[in-house]
């Protein structure tokens, strides 16, 4: 029976650390929430010498300090959790900064090994770095890693090991930190010894630390335990001293002295032979973010991405629809006709869950392409290019990340606004990420663009619709800024990461984790959602319809064109009276002046709500795709076929479009709408969201039908 080791991957944002952690773990992954938190928690399992070896990739932080969300976390999972091993992923070319946060966690547990990533990039830019005598003056075994090439993976591995089985541990180094503050440390660890329950779940010295240090949440801890007021007393007199003598604060200076300690370390394990004043990546971004190209550029590479996954992936889009089709009639043929089974399979199942998957290739190409632009460092610099734009916005380009994320999807987009300082742009960035357009809402582009625009101009449709995602919410921020949230904005500090060329393992790894996630949505909430709208559809059954149907049949029955026609009439009144019949009908009087008047599309957005992609299940199933007796039809078939009672098409490009747009701004889903209730801590902001987003929605929608009316476009 193999042995279990938990090991935690901890390390600042752009180290590489997600990708080492996909070279460690693979495809064998999960994806869940911390316990109390909305924050992704992604766990992998690798087995090595008889270990079962399992591995958590910890929020991205840069310190310990518990001010952030993604600190706190990474905090109390290595209190909560207690791993077995900690792997400190640092960036081997940003040597001082990185290793900040290995000496808290040095400070935190015993069991730290450092991975010096990215030493590839280090060594082009001249660093030379004594792994043996670093790893001396730390005391924690280090390995250089480089993560994008699968180099140092096995020697990581070996080093875990060694360190859970007690073999090669160092003296570890401490931090000190100079005689005045020593003596206060040692004061409060005096003071905190004599009441065990205090301490019970934190180092004594590192606990010290915290209260010399402020922290909020632990000093509300100390208070409520026995002896509290003792403890925060000394704390509070500690802080003060220390202020007066050296005219800071205690946090400033430890923060200091830990600098100064790395500074001494690096000063005699690592050198730079000689100073590179520009790298490729320099010489790139000269021109990527210059004033006159960065912006061009950026929409040019945008358009190129929307315009590559809708190209590439409508010829697999055709190939699904039809394999659907004749899946369908097959089942149509072999199920028994009674209970409604086959009608609850063919209609229900492969018509509604069918139609949504059958665009899974475009969500994948989009989630590829999204990784490639992520991997190779690109999407980085469009926040940054976006910062001058978004500044006479009321924003800064920081607000620009989680919008960029939410072109994958607007929940974890909307977790990432936690890294955002200030409350007013934090808020107001959680209220316009809505507008981005998710992948949720690609398939019904892809059936509405496929449907009714030709091949040539559907990708820059497509294109369109994330251009004006963005402008709306760039738009609605300057509002938010003016009216609800007035104030200064903060200035917009960030890193960027050096360029590199993506590995097709690692973008692989990237797109399958999302497409396994829009899979599971897929086989889940739409196929529940599809399933009531299929019954909605065929109940009642007895109704009384205003035409003699089967008389008419019976007076012509040599002629079987006929027929069909007087049956499909029977199919058509029998669904426009059943409970979906009367909902959409209710609702569409709302949507007529969008131009899309079909009650069965008022019927869809309203279960879009749920989630976007059951738009396209909820049409599936209403429209009844799959077996007929005419061959299988598939849903865009349907759209391009239907006529109002004058014989006028209902859907037209100008129609598709209003309703795209529609699609594209209306309320967030249910799991966005929860998400803002947790980040804001109120229901005000997501019933806000959903009341203005819809009311945008609407106005959009109704230019853009209007206004092409005018035009003679429709």
């Amino acid at each position: 029976m193999s042995k279990r080791i938990a090991v935690a991957l901890a390390g600042n944002p752009n180290s590489g650390k997600t990708t080492l952690f996909n070279r460690l773990t693979g495809m064998r992954q999960h994806v869940g929430n911390y316990p109390g938190v909305t924050v992704e928690k992604v766990e992998g399992s690798v087995t090595f010498k008889k270990y079962d070896i399992k591995v958590v990739d910890l929020p991205g932080t840069y310190s310990l300090t518990a001010y952030s969300i993604d600190e706190l976390v990474t905090r109390n999972f290595l209190f909560e959790e207690k791993p077995d091993v900690v792997v400190s992923v640092i960036d081997a070319s940003n040597l001082e900064r990185s290793l900040y946060l290995t000496t808290q966690l040095m400070e935190l547990t015993g069991r730290v090994i450092v991975a010096l990533n990215m030493a590839d990039t280090a060594a082009e830019l001249g660093f030379h770095i004594d792994q043996a005598l670093l790893s001396k003056l730390f005391g924690v075994p280090i390995v250089s890693t480089v993560a994008t090439r699968n180099k140092g993976i096995e020697e990581l591995l070996e080093k875990v090991v060694n360190l859970f089985e007690g073999q090669n541990c160092l003296e570890k180094a401490i931090v000190r930190y100079g005689d005045e503050i020593e003596q206060e440390l040692n004061a409060l660890q005096t003071i905190l010894s004599h009441h065990s329950s205090v301490v019970r779940e934190y180092p004594l010295r590192w606990l010290a630390l915290k209260m010399l240090e402020n922290d909020r949440e632990l000093t509300a801890k100390v208070e409520k335990s026995s002896h509290g007021e003792e403890i925060i007393r000394q704390a509070q007199k500690s802080r003060h001293h220390l202020q007066t003598i050296f005219g800071d604060t205690p946090d400033v200076l430890i923060a200091e002295r830990r600098y100064g300690f790395i500074s001494g370390a690096c000063s005699e394990a690592a050198r730079r032979s000689y100073e590179v004043r520009h790298t490729m990546s320099d010489k790139i971004d000269s021109i990527l973010l210059s004033r006159a190209l960065g912006l061009p550029i950026f929409l040019v590479v945008m358009w190129a991405l929307f315009r590559f996954t809708f190209t590439l992936s409508e010829p697999i889009v055709g190939w699904l629809e039809t394999g659907q089709g004749f899946f369908a009639d097959f089942a149509g043929r072999v199920l028994p006709h009674g209970y409604g089974v086959r009608s609850f399979v063919t209609e229900g199942v492969i018509g509604g869950v069918g139609s949504v998957l059958v665009f899974l290739p475009v969500v994948s190409l989009l989630f590829l392409a999204l990784a490639f632009l992520e991997d190779s460092g690109y999407m980085a610099r469009g926040a940054f290019i976006m910062d001058r734009f978004m500044h006479t916005m009321g924003l800064h380009g920081r607000s620009f990340v989680p919008m960029i994320l939410g072109f994958g999807c607007n929940v974890p987009a909307i977790m990432a606004a936690r890294s955002i300082d200030s409350a007013r742009d934090r808020l107001t960035t959680i209220l316009v990420i809505p507008f981005m357009s998710c992948a949720a809402r690609l398939p019904v582009y892809g059936l509405f663009i496929g449907a009714l625009f030709s091949e040539r101009i559907a990708g820059n449709v497509l294109f369109s619709l994330y251009l004006l995602g963005i402008v709306v919410a760039v738009a609605s921020s300057r509002i938010f800024r003016k009216y609800l949230f007035p104030g200064e904005g903060l200035p917009f500090v960030m890193e960027l990461p050096p360029y590199r060329f993506p590995t097709g393992k690692g973008l692989l790894i990237h797109m399958w984790g999302r497409v396994v996630l829009y899979v599971k949505k897929a086989g889940t909430v739409i196929l529940a959602g599809t399933l009531v709208v299929w019954f909605l559809s065929n109940f009642p059954q007895n109704v009384q319809y205003p035409t003699d149907y089967n008389s008419l049949i019976k007076e012509a029955p040599d002629d079987q064109q006929m027929a069909s026609q007087l049956k499909r009439g029977i199919e058509s009144e029998k669904i426009e009276n059943s409970y979906a019949g009367k909902i959409g009908k209710a609702i569409s009087p709302a949507l007529k002046p969008l131009g899309f008047d079909d009650w069965r599309v008022a019927v869809g957005l309203t279960g879009g709500i749920v989630a976007k992609e059951i738009i396209v299940g909820i049409l599936g199933t209403l429209y009844k795709t799959g077996a007929k007796k005419e061959g299988p039809q598939t849903l865009r078939d349907a759209l391009r076929r239907q006529v109002r009672t004058d014989g006028s098409k209902i859907y037209n490009p100008l129609v598709a479009y209003s309703l795209v747009v529609f699609v594209l701004l209306y309320a967030p889903c249910l799991a966005t709408v929860a998400v803002i209730r947790k980040e804001t801590g109120t229901w005000r902001w997501p019933m806000f969201s959903v009341v203005y987003t819809t009311a945008i929605a609407w106005i959009a929608s109704f230019i853009v039908y209007q206004g092409g009316k005018i035009l003679g476009l429709g």
